[in-house]
């Protein structure tokens, strides 16, 4: 019967898939993988990384979840040190406690011989300075990097004729980046998308690919990724007979506009998940559709809310789903907070005192 790790070697290696691939799509370090197909589960900070990082390998290569657990469960169970009728031995203890003494008057008798040996004929030298070391500043000029940070270690990413800095500025329970528009926690193989230059729009994807909690003399390997998202050009696109025609909006922001029209028309709001997320959404102004939607997405699921009014969404990590609005023939990015936050925000028609009808995001206190 094969063991846990020769189950999860033999599926991979029957897709054919290698441990660099697996790492790109899970978002887990190489060695973690290694340790789980070994079935060495003592380079985990803890068990809940084991856990957590087991049911996601065993899931990407098609196995349920809960099997691997118990068969997990089942390993560390098998796992007895010291035979029960060891246990259950009761031998003579004025032995070993007479050996344990001596033990100990020979252990403290040879260190202190060892002190005195050692301070009489090597004294004590000026402590030598430590040089600290200096933080490293790359720059982002190709598609995407992949290295490990140290505190103060700091990243130039080009975007037109500026350079944005991004600097890994803790690393605690939770890695810290301050970006120009302010500092970003998250936590290891989660994904980020950060705008830098406040257009609305992620420009560069940033991954927490391994560290050591609270060990900052450790670093943490990094992987930054330039956003290849599609951005709308200068020109309309072609016009429908009997459609409206909306204009062409700015970037989207919270509380911005996505679509103007002289007339409202059907939207889909398209959310793709980026990591485990509760969403929940409900349709507004619509009778035959009332009622709050909810359910609990992993990574990779989609989904698509079609609305004619309005749709009110509530996420519990902003950063965990990206958003997009497609109507009239066009789409549009849509975002509503950064990573951590719990958002609830409206999507809706409303009608300006000129007549002209908008499509607007606002978040809600």
């Amino acid at each position: 019967m094969e063991s846990l790790g020769e189950k999860l070697k033999s599926a991979r290696e029957s897709k054919k898939y290698t441990l660099d691939q697996v790492g790109r799509d899970t978002n887990i370090a190489g060695r973690y993988l290694e340790a789980l197909e070994r079935e060495d589960f003592s380079v985990f900070p803890g068990e809940a990384y084991a856990l957590g990082f087991l049911r996601n390998y065993g899931e990407y290569l098609g196995f349920q979840g809960e099997d691997l657990i118990s068969l997990y469960r089942a390993l560390k169970i098998q796992e007895q040190p010291i035979p029960v009728e060891e246990l259950l031995k009761s031998p003579s203890r004025v032995p070993k406690i007479l050996l344990m003494t001596f033990i100990i008057l020979l252990v403290l008798g040879l260190a202190g011989g060892g002190i005195y040996f050692f301070i009489r004929y090597f004294p004590p030298k000026a402590a030598a300075d430590v040089t600290p070391r200096e933080a490293a500043v790359y720059t982002l000029d190709e598609p995407s990097m992949e290295r490990r940070f140290y505190r103060g270690d700091a990243v130039l990413v080009p975007l037109g004729t500026t350079r944005y800095r991004l600097e890994l500025s803790g690393l605690g329970e939770l890695l810290t980046i301050t970006t120009p528009g302010g500092t970003v926690n998250f936590d290891m193989s989660q994904t980020v998308d950060l705008d830098l230059n406040g257009d609305g729009i992620g420009d560069i994807r940033v991954t927490a690919a391994d560290y050591a909690k609270n060990d900052a003399a450790a670093g943490a390997l990094i992987r930054i990724e330039q956003n290849n998202d599609t951005r709308l050009t200068e020109e309309a696109p072609p016009a429908v007979s009997g459609d409206p025609v909306p204009e062409i909006p700015a970037p989207v922001s919270p509380s911005a506009v996505i679509f103007s029209s002289p007339t409202p028309y059907p939207f889909t709001l398209q959310a793709n998940f980026q990591g485990y997320c509760m969403f929940r959404w409900e349709i507004l102004a619509e009778r035959d559709r009332q009622g709050r939607n909810e359910r609990y997405f992993q990574r990779t699921d989609e989904l698509n809310i079609q609305a004619q009014n309005g749709i009110r969404i509530w996420v519990s990590n902003a950063a965990a789903v990206k958003l997009q609005v497609t109507g009239g023939g066009r789409t549009m990015p849509m975002e509503i907070g950064g990573a951590g936050e719990v958002v609830v925000a409206d999507l809706r028609w409303i009608r300006d005192d000129d007549g002209r009808y908008r499509l607007v995001v606002a978040r809600l206190e």
